[in-house]
């Protein structure tokens, strides 16, 4: 089974966009070669497509309903193919041949998830063996609007599974990147830096009051998921439907006790309450901005106040917490701790900052 171990960077220039380095064992598996189909890439999508091509032994075809983005990942392994989600007949011919199927449809512009009931009914007439739905997040969707189509899909392949299985699937849930904790780093080279309600880079933090040591998130770095998912490719038992990938969860208490001990300063730390949350009311003297290309310019703000208000919520609910489904069957995988990773990204600021105060 492969692992990972991460390299030691004693320091890191000080930019916005730089790449931590790790060690990658490539798996003993003597697996023969399978092709996998990938839907609509995301920055996620991506990046496991990086970890399956790395083990030199998969065909991938990737699935596009419009032009190839500029800068995609060129592999002889690799074909981007244009298609129709509406067109059942044209994905079904695509996926023939196909043994796993990776969906990344991104559920909120997917209205009625029928791009993507579309991709399942194909891979099943096509005969693809195993699905993955447009997961790689929470757990628990409730009350997270952008994610709600995700709800739709499990209840789908339950539905189409229910007399008999016609395909094997799981749902691979991380929780949040840790990644994101690095902003306004670049720590992986197909995921962008997002903004979190932790900032490490401006050592402050928004939090539920009286929750710190309640709620709870887990965080998981994105090459390690991808490469977890490139495991289960290679997994030669059944694929659980609750499929977990569990890089650690912690209370919000933890994560400003970790930013303090490696920014070696305190946190600013602001409070909001449940109950104003609830009713709508965000008033903080900032807000994490949603800087990404699928949110127009002019919505950044509202979306932003909003994806805040969800995911504070949603952390009450345990929806950004998750199982362990695939660590139990990958045991010896070995994931990238979070201070370890954390302090490769940041001991070098913070060095320089106390320098400049002397």
């Amino acid at each position: 089974m492969g692992y990972i171990r991460p390299s030691r960077q004693p320091h890191l220039p000080q930019q916005k966009i730089f790449s931590l380095k790790f060690t990658i064992f490539q798996s003993s598996s003597e697996n023969t070669m399978v092709q996998i189909a990938v839907a609509s890439a995301s920055n996620v999508g991506m990046q496991v497509i990086e970890a399956l091509l790395a083990r030199k032994k998969h065909q991938i075809i990737v699935l596009y309903r419009s032009e190839i983005p500029a800068g995609s990942i060129q592999h002889p392994d690799l074909t981007y193919v244009k298609v129709n989600f509406q067109d059942k007949k044209q994905l079904t011919d695509a996926l023939r041949g196909v043994h796993t199927m990776l969906s990344f449809i991104i559920a909120h512009k997917d209205p009625g998830s029928v791009s993507q009931k579309n991709l399942i009914d194909a891979a099943i007439e096509a005969g693809v063996k195993r699905f993955a739905p447009s997961e790689w997040g929470c757990s628990n969707p409730e009350g997270i609007p952008w994610y709600a189509e995700k709800v739709v899909i499990r209840k789908y392949l339950e539905e189409v599974n229910k007399e008999k299985k016609v395909i094997e699937y799981s749902l691979f849930q991380c929780g949040h990147f840790a990644d994101y904790l690095a902003f306004p780093h670049r720590t992986a080279k197909q995921l962008l830096p997002l903004n979190m309600h932790y900032d490490f880079h401006n050592c402050r933090a928004i939090v539920v009051e009286g929750r710190e040591h309640i709620d709870s998130i887990s965080l998981i770095t994105v090459f390690d998921l991808a490469n977890v998912v490139a495991e289960a490719i290679e997994y030669e038992g059944e694929w659980p439907v609750q499929g977990g990938v569990l890089g650690t969860t912690v209370t919000p208490a933890q994560i400003l006790e970790l930013g303090e001990k490696i920014r070696d300063r305190p946190f600013t730390v602001e409070k909001v309450t449940l109950e104003d949350l609830e009713t709508g009311v965000v008033e903080t003297s900032w807000v994490p901005l949603m800087t990404h290309p699928a949110i127009p310019t002019d919505k950044v703000l509202p979306y932003s106040k909003s994806a805040l208000q969800r995911t504070l919520i949603g952390m009450s609910k345990g929806a950004f917490t998750v199982g362990d489904g695939w660590n139990k069957l990958l045991p010896s995988y070995r994931f990238i701790p979070l201070e370890g990773f954390l302090y490769t990204v940041w001991a070098g600021e913070s060095r320089k900052a106390l320098s400049s105060t002397d």
